[in-house]
């Protein structure tokens, strides 16, 4: 979220309507010194991937995250909107004591096995793996600390916890959360914490125990008190997770500070005296300030020739392809998300162009059949391909980024740069990206 030059700020672009570019012009409202914000999203809706189908029978199904996790200052953080929006009444909890946080299973030798979890479940041997998890964890701290500037997140777990936790419990989490392979995913852009606890305190243990260092400090307010009380493990909410960017959007649009553009895909941006003129299919729009939350292919190909340098490096972040598809079946089974794809989207089914809802669909409907045992057909279903969803931040991530920032810094451009693609791919991590960049913007 670097930025050039400090400048007064009158009218601030935002490329790019997902969740990032709303949750920046949210904070941009917020601030007396900005008299405009701009909106610029190529699409007809707002809010990305945060998209949610509702029936008219009330069935909630999402295309993209499902739930949002309260924890950390970045969980406080969006808490904290959700309160601010009026959407406390609308929350879906689910407690870690709840059958969904404590039932969680992997698929492994054909079999489904429930993780262990409460410290009987620490303690003991359970499947897959062959020695209680407390003791790998024990063990950790005898571990020798390195000093390397970046490891892959495979390496780093089965040097510190042992290849079983590697290849079992983390490569599965890397698929769940990155769609991502952990033997290429940085463990240092990835998982900042698990890097930090291990520079600082030389062990996982010692960081979580004494802390890895500091980090962002959001005061709870009182939704996020009533989640730190509750013990909540995630949330969503009752019209599904879209509730929240279009709650954004509507707040947005009675601000009377905001101009939304929807259906507006950016060209080419250039330079000029008193900023950018962001040239679109149908017109020009003149700013002060930019904030990208386009993909960074996107912003890649709208920026001009003299920015070849932050050109290059915004095309080297790799991006994965997921097949989502929604099923629900009849009679009391539950419904069924099932997510393909990913970093192994090519391997599986060839280029995402040639993919057809058919064939994902047999494919999801298998899996189902074969990891839940449920045999019948589904009654509903819907197959939704998210093209280039989830950036992957591979090794050296870290220094890609501070190298677009120091281009940034030192051609003296009014640019930021928010969104999935830099600092965190999570609803939390992009949410608190847009209010970076603005304090950073501001000098707030």
């Amino acid at each position: 979220m670097t930025i050039g030059h400090w400048r007064p700020m009158r009218t601030v672009a935002v490329l790019g309507g997902g969740i990032g570019g709303l949750a920046a012009s949210y904070y941009l409202c917020k601030s007396p010194h900005v008299t405009k914000v701009v909106v610029v999203e190529a699409s007809s809706r707002c809010g990305g991937w945060l998209w949610s189908t509702r029936r008219a029978d009330g069935a909630v199904f999402e295309h993209g995250p499902r739930g949002i996790r309260p924890a950390g200052a970045v969980g406080r953080n969006t808490l904290n909107m959700v309160d601010d929006l009026g959407l406390e009444g609308e929350i879906l909890p689910v407690t870690s004591s709840h059958v969904a946080s404590k039932n969680r299973f992997l698929y492994v030798g054909g079999r489904l096995h429930r993780m262990p979890s409460g410290i009987s479940g620490l303690l003991r041997i359970v499947p897959p793996f062959s020695r209680p998890l407390l003791l790998s964890v024990a063990m950790e701290i005898l571990v020798k600390k390195r000093r390397e500037e970046d490891e892959s997140i495979h390496s780093f777990v089965s040097r510190r916890l042992g290849m079983e936790l590697a290849d079992l419990a983390v490569d599965s989490l890397c698929r769940g959360v990155f769609a991502g392979d952990c033997r290429k995913l940085s463990v240092r852009s990835c998982f900042p914490l698990l890097y930090h606890a291990e520079q600082r305190r030389g062990s996982l243990a010692l960081g979580f125990m004494l802390g890895s260092g500091p980090g962002p400090v959001v005061p709870p307010g009182p939704l996020a008190q009533r989640s730190i009380k509750e013990s909540w493990a995630q949330w969503s909410l009752r019209r599904g997770v879209e509730s929240l960017p279009e709650s954004i959007t509507d707040f947005l649009q009675q601000s009377g500070r905001v101009e939304l553009h929807r259906d507006a895909a950016v060209r080419h941006v250039c330079p000029s005296a008193s900023g950018w003129m962001i040239h679109l299919e149908d017109g020009v729009i003149s700013a002060d300030h930019i904030i990208s939350a386009l993909p960074a292919k996107a912003l890649s190909s709208a920026l001009p020739p003299s920015c070849q340098l932050l050109i290059q490096e915004l095309q080297d972040i790799p991006t994965v392809t997921v097949a989502v598809v929604n099923l629900e079946y009849d009679g009391s089974i539950l419904p069924v998300t099932v997510m393909m794809g990913g970093a192994w989207f090519q391997e599986e089914f060839g280029a995402p162009e040639m993919a057809t809802q058919e064939q994902l669909l047999a494919r999801a409907t298998e899996a189902v059949r074969r990891h839940l045992g449920v045999m019948a057909s589904p009654i509903w279903s819907r197959v939704t391909l998210q093209r280039d969803c989830i950036p992957q931040y591979y090794l050296g991530h870290h220094r890609r980024v501070e190298s677009m920032r120091s281009f940034i810094r030192k051609n003296n451009l009014s640019l930021s740069l928010v969104g999935s693609c830099y600092d965190g791919v999570s609803v939390n991590d992009v949410i608190f990206s847009g209010r970076t960049a603005v304090e950073q913007l501001l000098g707030t």
